[in-house]
């Protein structure tokens, strides 16, 4: 990178002077750890800051909420105490309980009492509904009478029409003008009428234990400010926020306050207004307690909200806690100013006293500075010379005058040693470059013509033995046929095998030649069945497997043709059936299977897998056995099967791998391709040597 203009003359002088870069390691703890340590002090103090209001009005919200709680099980256990009463009973068995229920209602902090029969309909009631009134559709109520068991309360939404069927006077208290408020989500509605209601319900059950009825009551929760007043007394007692902080606590129908002591203008109560958007979606939507700093009504709070549910499950509210960030703010911005001062002022005074010691060590320095810049510029004279120091500077300016005498005369005598040896070193490069090359081309030489030696030796041998049997057996064949004539039927398919494998035989004298000399043959492609050729080699080969007692178990998943040589794949695919059974002499499992290949979503062919439950392929094999000549097999095999049948493979394309754990079986996979991509990297291979 280019060093701007006009910051050269600064950073030559930084680079070219020890007293510069003396005072830079002098200063630079003080400099530079001064701006660290205020950012890791702000940061930590901004984190544990955050989180410390984050605890704290979490635990807030816990207590909020299991207050909320108690206030809504307290409600069951009022009606529940009702039920139970023996001045009820006797008013219902007297007919005369209207009475009783007025006067209960006052003393349990009721905002209605309904008496149900068995199935839910009204007997008695405190507010309007008419005698017969269906109640039953309740959660609660339903409930009640079906499990006829102890009290239960829950929160419910009720609609406008379901309050004023109780009592206009409810559906009067819960209508609430909604009131614009900054960051809420769009609503075009301008009041809520709907109320939500602590609902409870409890069995009552006559003197021989049956059930008699239902008590339903419930307390309207819309402009209750009692219980937001008790939560925020309970959680935020006098003096439990310091810094001039205050904290509120409110009730949400969906995202509208119903029952809050967050004040507006003027102290009045922000009823009416609306949570931001943020916090309705996060809570609401999402179902998650949300614990952090948001905008409340027109300031910023530190916030915990946390749905309501009814007895369905769905989120219709919100509880909330918070108190007022400001002070909190006020207060660390203050205490990080205190400690930015007070950092800044030790640092002056420390970058004041080291200077002022470092004075006595830049001197010397520079004087060894100074030699070493003239000896650079040719001066093999220049020294320090006599220094007052009498320190480590003073003994090392000495010793380094002395050092400098013994390099000048050591210098004259390395350079003509030096001299000598660079002749010597490139002579000797030479000669051993010249070595190497020619060694590594007698080697590859050498390597190459064993290996076609030995190909060529062998299938000239194999060509001579196999040659002249196989004419005497396709002879005796023919002969067979002619003899045998109409009673030759039977076994017709048996002799058509037995011809199909003797010309067989002569194709792989051909391979075997293909082999040493592969560009010289071609194989003649059709299109052919997978199935049909794996049905064939097991009809070859059935007395290998029945002999060993081999069972087979065929997995032919598809259809899909390829275009290859019939007699090359089914050459190959017996080899691997043979070696399977040869690896299995106590019996065992051979299992053929056949499936898609495709790459990318496309059709590339098909893959068929031989694979067996014989002992395996050892893992230091596994990188071999398709080398031409390696067997593991020592009294038997030529160790080309293998060798062979990769390069009859390959040459169309395909490949064949081999999975194998040692004790549990080999699993050979023959990847052949629908249309082939004709490779001849042996013929290459001979073309490029001479061959």
């Amino acid at each position: 990178m280019q060093v701007p203009r006009f910051l050269r003359p600064p950073l030559a002088y930084f680079l070219g002077s020890v007293r510069a870069k003396l005072l830079f390691l002098v200063l630079a703890p003080l400099m530079l750890g001064f701006p660290i340590i205020m950012g890791l002090t702000w940061y930590w103090s901004h984190t544990y800051y955050n989180k410390l209001l984050v605890f704290k009005v979490g635990s807030d919200l816990v207590t909020a909420n299991e207050y909320f709680d108690r206030v809504v099980e307290g409600v069951g256990i009022r009606v529940g105490g009702l039920a139970t009463s023996r001045q009820l009973a006797q008013a219902l068995a007297e007919g005369g309980s209207e009475g009783l229920l007025k006067a209960a209602q006052g003393e349990l902090g009721l905002d209605f009492i309904n008496v149900l029969d068995v199935n839910g309909r009204v007997l008695h009631s405190t507010g309007h509904l008419p005698a017969g009134a269906e109640r039953g559709e309740w959660a609660i109520v339903s409930r009640a009478i079906r499990e006829g068991a102890g009290e239960r309360s829950v929160v419910e939404v009720f609609s406008a029409d379901a309050l004023a069927a109780i009592s206009p006077e409810l559906r009067d208290r819960a209508r609430l003008a909604l009131v614009d408020t900054p960051r809420a989500a769009p609503d075009s509605r301008t009041r809520e009428e709907r109320g939500m209601v602590i609902h409870a319900a409890a069995p009552v059950f006559d003197a021989r234990g049956n059930l008699a009825g239902v008590i339903e009551g419930g307390v309207l929760l819309n402009g209750n400010l009692g219980i937001v007043d008790t939560i925020n007394a309970i959680v935020y007692r006098e003096d439990s926020l310091p810094l001039g902080s205050k904290g509120t606590a409110t009730l949400f129908l969906g995202d509208a306050r119903i029952a809050t002591n967050v004040r507006l203008f003027e102290g009045e109560r922000a009823l009416g207004t609306r949570a931001s958007a943020e916090v309705s979606k996060h809570v609401l939507t999402d179902g998650k307690p949300w614990l952090e700093r948001a905008f409340v009504v027109n300031d910023w709070y530190v916030s915990g909200y946390e749905p309501i549910v009814d007895s369905q499950g769905t989120r219709v509210g919100m509880l909330y806690v918070g108190f007022l960030e400001a002070p909190f703010s006020a207060a660390k911005t203050v205490a990080l100013l205190v400690i930015f001062c007070l950092f800044l002022a030790i640092s002056i005074i420390g970058a004041v006293w080291s200077l002022h010691w470092a004075r006595s060590i830049f001197r010397p320095i520079e004087r060894m500075h100074g030699a070493i810049r003239s000896i650079g510029r040719g001066d093999n004279s220049a020294r320090v010379g006599p220094v007052d120091s009498r320190d480590e500077l003073g003994l090392l300016a000495r010793e380094f005058d002395r050092l400098l005498d013994v390099l000048a005369l050591k210098r004259d005598q390395l350079e003509q040693l030096a001299a000598s040896l660079d002749r010597k070193v490139e002579a000797r490069t030479r000669d051993l470059e010249t070595a190497n090359t020619e060694l590594r081309a007698a080697q590859r030489q050498l390597l190459m013509s064993e290996k076609l030696a030995a190909i060529g030796e062998l299938t000239a041998g194999v060509a001579h033995e196999i040659s002249n049997p196989t004419a005497v057996i396709q002879g005796n064949l023919d002969l067979l046929r002619e003899e045998l004539g109409p009673q030759a039927a039977p076994v017709m398919s048996e002799i058509r095998l037995i011809d199909e494998q003797v010309n067989r035989i002569r194709l792989i004298v051909t391979k075997l030649l293909q082999f040493a000399r592969p560009g010289e043959f071609a194989g003649y492609v059709e299109t052919v069945d997978p199935a049909t050729v794996i049905a064939d080699c097991l009809v070859l080969t059935r007395q290998h497997l029945t002999s060993r007692g081999v069972k087979v178990v065929q997995h032919l998943q598809t259809t899909r043709r390829v275009e290859i040589n019939t007699q090359e794949l089914q050459q190959v695919l017996i080899n691997l059936i043979v070696n399977a059974v040869q690896a299995m002499p106590d019996g065992g499992t051979l299992t053929l299977s056949s499936t898609p290949w495709d790459e990318h979503d496309m059709p590339c062919g098909v893959c068929i897998t031989v694979s067996d439950t014989g002992q395996g392929i050892r893992e230091d094999d596994l990188a071999r056995i398709f080398d031409p000549f390696f067997t593991t097999k020592k009294t038997q095999g030529t160790g080309l099967g293998l060798s062979i049948s990769y390069s009859l493979i390959e040459r169309y394309g395909g490949r064949i791998t081999v999975d194998s754990i040692y004790g549990k079986g080999a699993a050979f996979t023959l990847w052949i391709r629908a249309e082939p991509m004709y490779r001849n990297e042996h013929a290459e291979a001979a073309r490029n040597s001479g061959g």
